[in-house]
Protein backbone atom coordinates (compact mmCIF):
# COMPACT_ATOMS: atom_id res chain seq x y z
CA UNK A 1 0.00 0.00 0.00
CA UNK A 2 1.42 2.94 -0.88
CA UNK A 3 1.89 6.00 1.51
CA UNK A 4 0.25 9.31 1.22
CA UNK A 5 1.50 13.12 1.82
CA UNK A 6 -0.43 15.15 4.72
CA UNK A 7 -1.40 17.56 2.10
CA UNK A 8 -3.63 14.89 0.11
CA UNK A 9 -6.47 14.50 3.40
CA UNK A 10 -5.58 18.45 4.54
CA UNK A 11 -9.71 19.43 5.05
CA UNK A 12 -10.86 22.92 6.20
CA UNK A 13 -14.74 23.87 7.27
CA UNK A 14 -16.19 27.93 6.90
CA UNK A 15 -18.82 28.29 9.31
CA UNK A 16 -20.28 31.60 10.44
CA UNK A 17 -21.52 31.68 13.99
CA UNK A 18 -25.17 32.16 14.44
CA UNK A 19 -27.86 32.00 17.00
CA UNK A 20 -28.32 28.48 16.54
CA UNK A 21 -24.55 27.63 17.44
CA UNK A 22 -23.96 29.71 20.54
CA UNK A 23 -24.62 29.58 24.62
CA UNK A 24 -26.09 31.31 27.01
CA UNK A 25 -23.41 33.65 27.10
CA UNK A 26 -23.34 34.40 22.98
CA UNK A 27 -20.29 32.50 22.80
CA UNK A 28 -19.52 29.62 20.53
CA UNK A 29 -21.47 26.22 22.37
CA UNK A 30 -18.44 24.10 22.92
CA UNK A 31 -20.45 20.73 21.99
CA UNK A 32 -21.34 22.40 18.84
CA UNK A 33 -17.49 22.91 17.98
CA UNK A 34 -16.81 19.24 19.35
CA UNK A 35 -19.25 18.36 16.15
CA UNK A 36 -17.87 20.50 13.88
CA UNK A 37 -14.16 19.08 14.56
CA UNK A 38 -15.40 15.21 15.13
CA UNK A 39 -16.87 15.56 11.17
CA UNK A 40 -13.64 17.64 9.92
CA UNK A 41 -11.50 14.93 11.20
CA UNK A 42 -13.78 12.08 10.02
CA UNK A 43 -13.19 13.73 6.48
CA UNK A 44 -9.41 13.96 7.17
CA UNK A 45 -9.38 10.43 7.82
CA UNK A 46 -11.40 9.16 5.21
CA UNK A 47 -9.68 10.92 2.36
CA UNK A 48 -6.38 9.34 4.04
CA UNK A 49 -7.53 5.76 3.76
CA UNK A 50 -10.46 5.88 1.28
CA UNK A 51 -12.15 3.78 3.83
CA UNK A 52 -15.74 4.56 6.51
CA UNK A 53 -14.11 5.85 10.01
CA UNK A 54 -15.08 5.66 13.75
CA UNK A 55 -13.90 8.25 15.95
CA UNK A 56 -11.95 6.08 18.47
CA UNK A 57 -10.70 8.81 20.97
CA UNK A 58 -10.40 12.62 21.32
CA UNK A 59 -7.15 12.79 23.00
CA UNK A 60 -6.97 16.52 23.19
CA UNK A 61 -9.37 19.65 23.17
CA UNK A 62 -8.05 22.69 23.99
CA UNK A 63 -9.69 25.55 23.81
CA UNK A 64 -7.56 28.60 23.77
CA UNK A 65 -10.13 31.83 22.99
CA UNK A 66 -13.70 33.02 22.49
CA UNK A 67 -16.06 32.77 19.42
CA UNK A 68 -19.04 35.29 19.31
CA UNK A 69 -21.91 35.29 17.04
CA UNK A 70 -21.15 36.53 13.47
CA UNK A 71 -17.43 35.32 13.74
CA UNK A 72 -16.47 33.37 10.85
CA UNK A 73 -14.58 30.30 11.73
CA UNK A 74 -12.41 27.94 10.04
CA UNK A 75 -11.86 25.02 11.22
CA UNK A 76 -8.33 23.22 9.53
CA UNK A 77 -7.82 19.12 9.68
CA UNK A 78 -4.40 16.93 8.93
CA UNK A 79 -2.83 13.87 9.82
CA UNK A 80 -0.45 13.72 12.01
CA UNK A 81 0.30 10.29 12.65
CA UNK A 82 -0.54 6.54 11.13
CA UNK A 83 -0.47 3.30 12.73
CA UNK A 84 -1.45 -0.25 11.29
CA UNK A 85 -5.39 1.00 11.41
CA UNK A 86 -5.71 4.14 13.02
CA UNK A 87 -5.08 7.78 12.21
CA UNK A 88 -4.02 10.28 15.01
CA UNK A 89 -5.52 13.86 13.22
CA UNK A 90 -4.89 17.46 14.40
CA UNK A 91 -7.97 19.94 13.92
CA UNK A 92 -7.11 23.70 14.78
CA UNK A 93 -9.60 25.97 14.65
CA UNK A 94 -9.14 29.93 14.17
CA UNK A 95 -11.83 32.48 14.27
CA UNK A 96 -11.18 34.83 11.09
CA UNK A 97 -11.64 38.46 10.83
CA UNK A 98 -12.66 40.64 8.61
CA UNK A 99 -9.47 41.41 7.31
CA UNK A 100 -8.06 37.95 7.34
CA UNK A 101 -6.19 37.57 10.03
CA UNK A 102 -6.90 33.66 12.12
CA UNK A 103 -6.72 33.82 16.08
CA UNK A 104 -6.45 30.16 17.00
CA UNK A 105 -9.37 29.26 19.73
CA UNK A 106 -9.08 25.65 19.35
CA UNK A 107 -6.45 22.41 19.17
CA UNK A 108 -7.63 19.04 19.00
CA UNK A 109 -6.19 15.83 18.54
CA UNK A 110 -8.69 13.08 17.78
CA UNK A 111 -7.60 9.23 17.22
CA UNK A 112 -9.66 7.99 13.89
CA UNK A 113 -9.97 4.20 13.08
CA UNK A 114 -10.49 2.83 9.17
CA UNK A 115 -13.35 0.63 9.25
CA UNK A 116 -13.99 -2.54 5.94
CA UNK A 117 -17.17 -3.43 4.76
CA UNK A 118 -17.92 -5.66 7.71
CA UNK A 119 -16.59 -2.44 10.46
CA UNK A 120 -13.95 -3.78 11.15
CA UNK A 121 -10.50 -2.24 11.55
CA UNK A 122 -8.45 -1.99 7.92
CA UNK A 123 -4.77 -0.95 7.37
CA UNK A 124 -4.57 2.41 6.37
CA UNK A 125 -1.81 4.14 3.99
CA UNK A 126 1.36 4.70 5.72
CA UNK A 127 1.98 8.99 6.16
CA UNK A 128 4.81 9.91 4.17
CA UNK A 129 6.01 13.17 6.00
CA UNK A 130 8.49 15.41 4.19
CA UNK A 131 8.76 19.15 5.88
CA UNK A 132 10.08 19.47 9.22
CA UNK A 133 6.44 20.88 11.13
CA UNK A 134 5.40 17.60 9.93
CA UNK A 135 8.22 15.79 11.26
CA UNK A 136 7.71 17.35 14.30
CA UNK A 137 4.16 16.82 14.55
CA UNK A 138 4.67 13.23 13.81
CA UNK A 139 7.07 12.87 16.89
CA UNK A 140 5.09 14.88 19.38
CA UNK A 141 2.06 12.09 17.55
CA UNK A 142 4.37 9.32 18.71
CA UNK A 143 4.60 10.45 22.36
CA UNK A 144 0.48 11.07 22.27
CA UNK A 145 0.34 7.74 20.92
CA UNK A 146 2.94 6.06 23.67
CA UNK A 147 0.77 7.87 26.58
CA UNK A 148 -2.26 6.66 25.27
CA UNK A 149 -1.50 2.93 24.84
CA UNK A 150 -0.08 3.23 28.43
CA UNK A 151 -3.14 4.34 29.50
CA UNK A 152 -4.85 1.78 28.04
CA UNK A 153 -3.36 -0.96 29.53
CA UNK A 154 -4.04 0.64 33.63
CA UNK A 155 -7.50 1.28 32.18
CA UNK A 156 -7.81 -2.73 30.76
CA UNK A 157 -6.03 -3.79 34.13
CA UNK A 158 -8.19 -1.83 36.39
CA UNK A 159 -11.23 -3.25 34.47
CA UNK A 160 -9.67 -6.68 35.22
CA UNK A 161 -9.70 -5.69 39.16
Amino acid sequence: MAGKHVSESYTEQVQILSQSTLNGYNRLFGGQLMQWIDVVAAVVARRHSGCNVTTASVDNLRFEGPAYANDTIVLCGYITYTGRTSMEVCVRTYVEELSGLKRLINVAYLVMVALNAEERPTEVPKLVVESEAEKREWEAACERNAIRKTRRKAAQKELKG
